[in-house]
């Protein structure tokens, strides 16, 4: 039955993509986010409803007037040189040509996306809908399981969809870490009252998500989250008593085991698990500083790696050559993108929160902005900041959600800045003498 009705309802959307394609990028970051056929069990499961659907938006894009030029702004060329280093170092990488433009093609289809969101998205109500979009999305896990961590008594541990980034408990626990801010968003301009009740009943239990995903980076980086999305509150005492409250109540709730696991950050150096990160980012350091320009592309988790720039041990754990992913954003650019590939990687965070703190600022003086875009804002950093301190423990350098942070902050700049300049085109206009032809 949920092979059918997913199967019929993106089907069905397809004609109204083609007619409008911004309908198209909302329902790409639908997929990409809740990826909702790895809910199935049948043939949707296996069905290419992503590449149905990228189709669809590029055909309508292609066909339609109503589209925007690309921000001009120094976020967007940070983010495109990005890509086009990502690019660069693709031609010299050491895994196989076949496997490094596979993995690159995946990657082109999300920035591609982000691109054609830029194109089509304008105005507080339709980035507004990208946010309700994202939030329904990845909330859906986090709704399942706080359910689930309430059900087992914090005994069971809350795992993503299958088939995807945030596939493990960890990623998961990370990225409902960088919805949290977004909840809070909507709670605070939701008008409808039961609506309002609805995002406080997600953000309590994905609050309890994120302590059932069991993961102590992303126990840091809700950590990290709260006390930033406090202090970017208006409000910071009564968000901070709240906040915590909420927090401490969930971490009581726990069972020993939860809370054992949680006290090992104290003693990394007793666990295999955390010294296979150490073992893992000395292998991708060697590696940078052996190739510091272009890393080894897309795939550094390959032996070739790992039998030249392994260290023979780490502490008491000799790891004999094991294979293991990053484990870290930091680590994973740097070693699939050398020091370039970090630089700009790092850059974008950066100026992606610089942006966002000065078009809060900016927007304070205009009453059409003022009641929103300062928020939005804020919201972006806190979840910036809690993909920098959980990503630094997990390979997330290709998932979806930071760069639509990036997006967000691209489409409320060139929404304010091309409202000013209509505005400033006004009085020109008016002002033009009414010539009118003359009889012949």
């Amino acid at each position: 039955m949920r092979d059918i009705l997913i199967t019929v309802v993106i089907l069905g959307l397809l004609p109204l993509i083609l007619k409008k394609p911004r309908l198209g990028t909302y329902v790409w970051v639908w997929l990409a986010m809740m990826v909702p056929h790895r809910l199935a069990f049948g043939f949707a499961r296996s069905l290419p409803f992503s590449q149905m659907v990228a189709v669809a938006t590029l055909i309508g894009f292609l066909a339609t007037r109503d589209r925007y030029r690309l921000p001009r702004s120094p976020v967007f060329w940070v983010y495109l040189s990005f890509f086009g280093w990502m690019t660069v170092t693709s031609f010299f990488a050491l895994d196989d040509a076949e496997a490094i433009f596979q993995r690159w093609f995946e990657v082109l289809k999300i920035h591609l996306f982000i691109y054609l969101s830029l194109m089509l998205i304008r105005g507080r109500d339709q980035i507004e809908r990208l946010i309700w979009v994202m939030t329904l999305s990845l909330g859906f896990y986090g709704l399942k399981g706080g359910i689930f961590t309430l059900l087992t008594g914090g005994g069971g541990r809350v795992w993503g969809p299958t088939g995807g980034v945030i596939a493990g408990n960890n990623a998961l626990g990370v990225a409902l870490v960088m919805l949290v801010p977004f909840i809070y968003y909507l709670i605070q301009r939701t008008a409808q009252r039961y609506a309002r009740y609805g995002l406080i009943l997600l953000m309590v239990a994905t609050f309890l998500a994120i302590l059932g995903t069991q993961s102590r980076g992303a126990l840091l980086a809700l950590v990290a989250m709260a006390v930033l999305l406090a202090l970017r509150s208006k409000q910071r005492l009564m968000s901070m008593v709240a906040i915590g409250g909420v927090l401490a109540l969930a971490m009581a709730f726990m069972p020993d085991t939860w809370t054992n696991r949680m006290n090992t950050i104290e003693t990394y150096d007793g666990d295999s698990s955390a010294m296979s990160r150490v073992y893992t980012w000395t292998t991708l350091w060697n590696l940078a500083l052996d190739r510091p320009f272009v890393g080894a592309g897309f795939n550094a988790a390959i032996p070739m790696v790992f039998m030249k720039y392994a260290p023979p041990g780490v502490g008491n754990f000799d790891f004999d050559g094991a294979i293991y992913v990053a484990h870290s954003i930091y680590f994973q650019a740097l070693g699939e993108h050398g020091f370039p590939g970090l630089a700009l990687f790092l850059l974008l965070g950066l100026v992606t929160w610089l942006r966002a703190g000065r078009l809060a600022k900016q927007a304070l003086g205009d009453a059409g902005y003022a009641t929103w875009v300062p928020m939005l804002m804020r919201m972006v950093q806190v979840s910036l900041g809690g993909f920098a301190v959980g990503g630094a423990f997990l390979s997330m350098v290709h998932y979806d959600f930071p760069y639509y942070l990036v997006a967000i902050v691209m489409l409320v700049e060139a929404t304010m800045s091309e409202r000013r300049a209509n505005d400033a085109a006004l009085p020109a206009a008016t002002a033009l003498p009414d010539v009118r032809p003359q009889k012949l």
